[in-house]
């Protein structure tokens, strides 16, 4: 018995009803195929034949979000999770299962290892002054 007197447990709050667990949509995973190279920054495109992903039964609601915002425009990871108001963790599994499904790919940033060093950008930018 709870301490309300109650024979059963009120597990959610009354204005925010039932609460959905993190793992639940994820169908308990914590990585998927894409996920490693899945950075905040990374930019989500939706494919231009994903214009009705609500058809597939295989997919859950979230998915159909992620690849509804990445329709009109590109979506960051951190964007993705700001909007739907989920964890970073589960927008990235959902991602790479919509990746997975080709319904969408990632525009991965450039690491900063292979950006050109500070100084030939100075010397391109002196040579062409000096055109």
């Amino acid at each position: 018995m709870s301490a309300d007197g109650q024979g059963s447990s009120h597990w959610f709050d009354d204005e925010a009803g039932p609460v959905v667990r993190p793992y639940a949509m994820t169908r308990g995973r914590t990585t998927s195929a894409a996920q490693h190279r899945l950075d905040l920054i990374a930019v989500v495109v939706a494919e231009p034949h994903a214009d009705d992903p609500e058809d597939d039964p295989t997919l859950a609601p979230e998915h159909v979000d992620i690849v509804g915002l990445c329709r009109g425009t590109s979506q960051t990871v951190a964007e993705l999770a700001a909007e739907l108001d989920l964890p970073i963790g589960v927008v990235r599994v959902l991602v790479g299962d919509l990746v997975d499904c080709e319904l969408v790919h990632v525009n991965r940033p450039v690491p900063p290892a292979e950006l050109p060093d500070e100084s030939i950008l100075r010397d391109v930018i002196n040579g062409l002054r000096a055109l």
